[in-house]
């Protein structure tokens, strides 16, 4: 058995062009662009990088791109100073200040100072807040998006057994609690788990991320379970994920490669996380499928 890959590729294409076409729909009947705000603290070559794509894929969706780069000697008062007008901008809808931040900036406190309905990464403790009690809130994008791929592949959630390999804020704890929603049976694990192997082998959904190369092994999978590997790791042999891939691919049902797989559906699920504080802020009907 070879499992099916879930193409993050095709599955953030899709998302991008379904976000593309509710704003020029917006746009058209409402005059209204949805905007994204993006602040760069540093030279931090990866963050350059990903900030670049980030603006290019948002003008590509129709949507306005507003990047603030700043020296990485800016103090916290200045950056403060700048998300406070981006927060009392009304052509600005999302925010989001690039992690990681340089050492003598407060990220915590920079992130809470944004406003939570345009906090479009989901970290504010507002939003948090709002997830972990199944209130309406900005969902963290990379478990957004994870959940975009396993709601199409599956259907319907509902009983099954998911384990989340991995308890950070960004992914493992929103993940958590977005599988809760759909009615599946969560477990959370991560390396102090007892008989990991085991509790792996549990789940007909298995989400790493974890941070570890090829941490997860074949032989730790249940036979036609669904896979999804968060992880990014660069290695001598080029990007790995936490699972191991060749392994994997012979016993699950289902899985996303790296790279590949849930990268991709990072910044298309910003681009719908925009579109989607867009819509609330101007009290119009959210996107369908886009959000939770």
């Amino acid at each position: 058995m070879t499992a099916t890959i879930l193409d993050g590729k095709a599955f953030a294409a899709d998302v991008r062009a379904r976000v593309k076409a509710h704003v020029s729909q917006m746009v058209n009947e409402h005059g209204i662009t949805p905007g994204l705000a993006v602040v760069l603290v540093g030279e931090d070559p990866a963050s350059r990088v990903y900030v670049r794509n980030k603006g290019v894929q948002t003008l590509e969706a129709g949507m306005a791109s507003f990047e603030h780069k700043l020296a990485v000697d800016t103090t916290e008062q200045a950056l403060l100073a700048l998300i406070a007008r981006l927060n009392a901008d009304p052509a600005v809808h999302g925010i989001l200040v690039q992690l990681p931040l340089p050492a003598h900036l407060n990220a915590e406190l920079v992130i809470n100072s944004i406003t939570p309905d345009k906090d479009v990464d989901g970290f504010h403790i507002s939003n948090v807040g709002l997830l972990g009690t199944g209130q309406k809130a900005m969902v963290p994008c990379t478990p957004l998006g994870c959940l975009m791929m396993l709601r199409a592949h599956h259907g319907s959630l509902a009983g099954l057994n998911a384990v989340v390999v991995g308890r950070s804020n960004i992914v493992g704890k929103p993940m958590a609690q977005l599988l809760l929603g759909e009615s599946c049976t969560v477990t959370i694990a991560h390396s102090r788990t007892r008989d990991l192997p085991d509790v792996c082998r549990s789940a007909d959904i298995l989400i790493a991320a974890v941070g570890r190369p090829h941490m997860i092994r074949g032989e730790w999978i249940k036979p036609g379970a669904t896979v999804i590997d968060v992880g990014i790791n660069r290695t001598d042999m080029g990007l790995a994920g936490d699972v191991a891939f060749a392994e994997a691919v012979t016993v699950a049902g289902a899985i996303s490669p790296v790279p590949g797989g849930v990268g991709p559906m990072t910044i298309a699920c910003l681009l719908a996380n925009t579109l989607t504080a867009c819509c609330r802020s101007n009290g119009l009907p959210e996107p369908e499928g886009l959000t939770v």
